[in-house]
């Protein structure tokens, strides 16, 4: 057996993965532990839980890996502040202590961490130094595009493929095109930094009011508000595009080489204005700029994907990067039909680097073969984080006087919540092992009836604590999703696919109604499932199949026997600026702190009704208001 650790840490999203030989036994973000969201701290609580999965030491792991080069990044970064120089001073000054303190020696930092989960506190010096020996002869470092590669070709269900990364930048490269077959990825094509799809977007995010690395999904949402008003020039000052898909930005307008903010005063001149101020109202100029950035990207990826097929000639895409979590621009690739498949990696970000690390040292460092299932991917549904039994739900509940009901049937289970699903109650949903990667899958979800009318607005508002406009996605038995969507019969598993509602259940505007813009067209019901269908008609569309989430389809069944409807609202159990729940603590309380009507954890069934007065032990209002 083969046991190796992947590691990602120290920029945003810390992650640890774990496989023994080619099978992945665990994956996690570090954010799901601390509660501190997107935790770029070393990953110590998700190394523990990785390793008790596999039911080893870390002395018992053979190989250990980092997901990206520290030194090339600290290079790219003293380059660019020498090219760049004197401007960005304050910048370097602030960013270069903490390199020569913890980033560019990250192999002692590494080594000192890794020595802490292993020994314990009054260790011996000889002890730590003989274990820091045996460990550094373990440890070895991808590159950051390396490692987004490697995530999403060989846990993909093709022997080979396209591969296309995208993201803000790794150590130079910010795009890249690559072929994998087998068990070798070759990389084909790149562009460096400072141009980049991914930091163009983070502007864009920026100069609209959200939080850079956490906020750009909101700008996507906002999308569908407004008209592309400011494609054109976009394109004729901030981007130069070519028709393969390579691209060059004008850095003139922007920032984020050498200064503390993403854009320049050239780019407050040229939409003359300020950035929006996070919580200021969102205008119509919002809305117009996220959908003209949305616009572009998909015009970038589709031409890019088009030159990857050229390079490759293959008919399969795989995809992974920051870039690649932007769901409605897969929809328009998967659209296009340049590929007869597209594979997504559900954890596309820096959290999956710690996959494709581990990945690439089985396969490419030691040169083990791949054993592909076309029919399946090997992430399991992305279920690989932490579970828990009955017993241990009991004893907590049990400890804080909660009041539930226990159920031994399954079924009986079922029907009891599609009773409240069709009474219009909010339903968090904790079953089984954790998700992997940004989004909920019906693991750690909250859920509700996507029939609704005020469900949207429920949800946003009282639930999640969040924008207003935000859509929900529609979590639908992978058997029906033709019924329902203007998609090919395909798998959409990991809610990284945008397709709109069928014609048949949309319902038609009236003049009124079409004449309204931007935010005006929240309310205005669109379809038979109104709660999961956006100002477009479009839906993230997650299917759900009986193999990887037995419980979740199986409840989505009961719903739509009674129902006639297999569609439910699916988003993911926390509230805004807090990561999604993990434990059963973590459950009870976003339950108790939200105006959610029912707990389903396992095999209990808590009603808020019933429960004692919660003491909250935290300024609940500064912790959802942060981002």
């Amino acid at each position: 057996m083969t046991y190796i650790v992947g590691i990602s840490a120290y920029y945003h999203d810390s992650a640890v993965a774990i496989l023994k030989n080619d099978k992945i036994i665990g994956a996690c973000q570090e954010e799901r532990f601390t509660r501190k969201k997107h935790d770029s701290g070393f990953p110590a609580n998700a190394l523990k839980y990785c390793l008790q999965e596999a039911g080893i030491t870390l002395e018992q792991v053979d190989y250990i890996g980092f997901f990206d080069k520290p030194f090339l990044k600290f290079e790219r970064l003293l380059e660019t502040y020498l090219a760049e120089a004197p401007r960005g001073y304050k910048s370097f000054a602030m960013a270069i202590p903490t390199w020569l303190k913890e980033k560019l020696f990250l192999k002692d930092t590494l080594l000192n961490e890794l020595t802490k989960i292993q020994l314990p506190d009054n260790a011996s010096k000889n002890q730590i130094k003989q274990l820091k020996k045996i460990l550094s002869e373990k440890l070895l470092f991808g590159e950051h595009h390396g490692s987004h590669a490697g995530s999403c070709f060989y846990p993909s269900p093709f022997s080979e493929s396209a591969i296309l990364t995208m993201d803000g930048v790794g150590e130079w490269t910010t795009t890249a095109i690559a072929h994998g077959k087998e068990n070798k990825i070759n990389f084909l094509q790149e562009i460096h930094f400072p141009h980049s799809l991914g930091l163009l977007y983070s502007a864009i995010t920026y100069f609209t009011g959200f939080k850079v690395n956490s906020g750009e999904y909101k700008v996507m949402g906002l999308a569908p508000y407004g008209q592309p008003k400011y494609v054109e020039l976009i394109k004729n000052n901030l981007i130069d595009i070519k028709e393969d898909g390579s691209f060059r930005l004008n850095m003139k307008y922007f920032n984020y080489t050498t200064g503390l903010t993403m854009t320049s005063k050239y780019f407050d001149q040229l939409f003359q204005r300020s950035p929006r101020k996070s919580e200021a109202q969102l205008t119509q100029f919002e809305m117009d700029l996220a959908r003209s950035i949305q616009d572009v990207t998909e015009e970038i990826v589709i031409k890019l994907a088009r030159t990857a097929q050229k390079l490759t000639g293959s008919k399969n895409l795989v995809m992974a990067g920051g870039v690649a979590l932007n769901c409605v621009a897969n929809g328009k690739l998967l659209q296009e039909k340049i590929f007869d498949n597209i594979w997504v990696q559900p954890a596309s970000g820096d959290a999956g680097g710690a996959l494709g690390v581990a990945q690439n040292i089985y396969f490419d460092h030691l040169n083990n073969s791949r054993v592909v299932d076309k029919n399946h991917d090997s992430m399991q549904g992305s279920y690989l984080g932490i579970k828990y039994s009955n017993d241990q739900v009991k004893e907590y509940l049990d400890s804080i006087n909660a009041k539930y009901f226990y159920f031994e049937n399954f079924d009986e289970y079922c029907q009891k919540l599609v009773e409240y699903l069709t009474q219009d109650k909010v339903i968090g949903w904790h079953q089984g092992r954790m998700e992997f990667g940004p989004r909920a899958l019906g693991a750690r979800s909250i859920i509700g009836d996507a029939r609704s009318k005020n469900m949207q607005s429920i949800m946003n508002l009282k639930i999640k604590y969040r924008e207003s406009f935000r859509p929900f996605a529609p979590a639908i038995l992978r058997e029906r999703v033709t019924d329902y969507f203007e998609i090919d019969d395909v798998d959409s598993p990991y809610m990284l696919m945008v397709a709109q509602v069928k014609k048949s259940l949309q319902k038609e505007m009236t003049k009124e109604q079409q004449q309204l813009f931007g935010i005006d067209k929240l309310n205005i019901e669109r379809s038979q499932i109104p709660a999961v269908t956006h100002v477009d008609y479009s839906a993230r569309i997650q299917t759900v199949s009986a193999n990887t989430n037995p419980r979740f389809h199986q409840l989505l069944k009961a719903f739509e026997a009674k129902t006639n409807c297999p569609v439910l609202i699916n988003t993911s159990f926390n509230v805004r600026g807090e990561p999604i729940v993990c434990s059963p603590q973590d459950s009870y309380f976003c339950f108790m702190r939200t105006q959610m009507d029912v707990l389903a954890i396992e095999n209990f069934i808590l009603l808020k009704s019933d429960q004692p007065k919660f003491q909250d032990d935290q300024d609940w209002q500064k912790t959802f208001e942060l981002d």
